[in-house]
């Protein structure tokens, strides 16, 4: 896996490799151009974790996803107090301890 220093980096990073789709998250699922995506209809391809260096609230997620139907693209989400909002499937899906 590719190391990267900031959040910029990895999306930029990201997006010379084809994850080129913003998809973002709502409670149950992902959402890009109006399109939904269930828990069971995307893989988490690569993550990298991003910590603030002085403000624990500055932390965030960078996921390549890839979808069932060959869409790939990136999340970029917080952890902790701003990642409440979703689903314990979502939460579950997205956990960086599995990766």
């Amino acid at each position: 896996m590719i190391v990267y220093d900031t959040v910029s980096e990895a999306v930029n990073g990201l997006k010379k490799r084809d994850f080129r789709v913003d998809f973002n998250l709502e409670e149950n699922c992902l959402v890009c151009h109006g399109d939904k995506f269930n828990v069971n209809d995307f893989e988490i391809v690569e993550v990298y974790r991003f910590e603030g260096n002085s403000d624990p609230s500055d932390a965030a997620v960078v996921y390549a996803i890839e979808s069932v139907n060959g869409m790939k693209g990136i999340l970029v989400s917080g952890y902790g107090i701003s990642a409440e909002g979703m689903s314990a499937e979502m939460a579950k899906k997205l956990s960086i301890q599995k990766l």
